[in-house]
């Protein structure tokens, strides 16, 4: 599909300006095209890794990661994404799971962003760590770093300042990507890891530009809540395509 790796582009730019990895993105994209669904959640996983890993290294250079409290999300789900890696899952289920999850990550992103102003966490905020249990094991499943979900929660509850929680977004979804693709690789055996990856060059590079691009340029080009909404109206058609077959 000579279209898929200007696909994936589209979706780092939008998803890396925004703080995510495109995890959901890239599975319906690639279930829309008839990918075989138990290796495309390794495909979906790596190029999480290559958008986030830049991303989180920029956070962690500017000091904007609050190390102790975002471990603790990340370690707490971790365990569970290669759990939800490594469980075996029939293709309707697949789908079933991966549409609503897109559905749910599309509409997550509609959620008002909290002013980033120096106000006490709601009392919920201490219960984030529970919340992130879930959020892991669905990331190691259909191939989703989980930060889409986490993101709005933490917003919600004031856990911490804006920048605080895009950083611990990134954190949590490259230590859930690479847990994620632990499990994957453990239930799939390394051939089959390799046969996912044998031809997903194109689509890795692409990941690899739009990635940068966005996270260093598309803010000052659109308003971020322009950008939110369109990514988010393309993931929930995405999701609404896989539910409606």
């Amino acid at each position: 599909m000579i279209w898929l790796p200007f696909g994936f582009f589209a979706t780092a730019l939008l998803y890396a300006s925004v703080g995510f990895g495109g995890g959901s993105t890239y599975s319906a994209l690639l279930s829309l095209i008839g990918f075989d669904y138990r290796l495309l959640p390794i495909v979906s996983l790596v190029c999480n890794v290559v958008v986030v890993g830049g991303s989180t290294i920029r956070f962690a250079q500017g000091r904007a990661i609050p190390w102790k409290r975002a471990l603790v999300l990340a370690l707490v789900a971790a365990p569970m994404a290669f759990l939800g890696g490594l469980t075996p899952i029939r293709q309707a289920t697949f789908l079933m799971v991966l549409g609503l999850s897109l559905v749910g990550a599309g509409s997550a992103l509609f959620i008002p962003r909290a002013p980033d102003r120096e106000a006490l966490p709601l009392p919920s905020a201490r219960f984030m760590a529970l919340a992130a249990v879930p959020l892991g094991y669905l990331a190691g499943l259909v191939g989703i770093g989980g930060g889409i979900f986490l993101a709005p929660l933490l917003h919600l509850t004031r856990w911490s300042p804006a920048r605080a929680i895009a950083a611990t977004t990134s954190l949590f979804i490259l230590i859930n990507s690479l847990a994620g693709l632990a499990g994957q690789l453990a239930k799939n055996g390394p051939e089959r890891f390799a046969e996912a990856l044998s031809g997903a060059l194109p689509l890795l590079i692409a990941v690899v530009l739009g990635g940068q691009i966005g996270s260093v340029l598309a803010l000052r080009f659109l308003p971020e809540r322009a950008i939110r909404w369109l990514t988010a109206a393309l993931t929930i058609w995405a999701g609404s395509r896989l539910l409606l077959g």
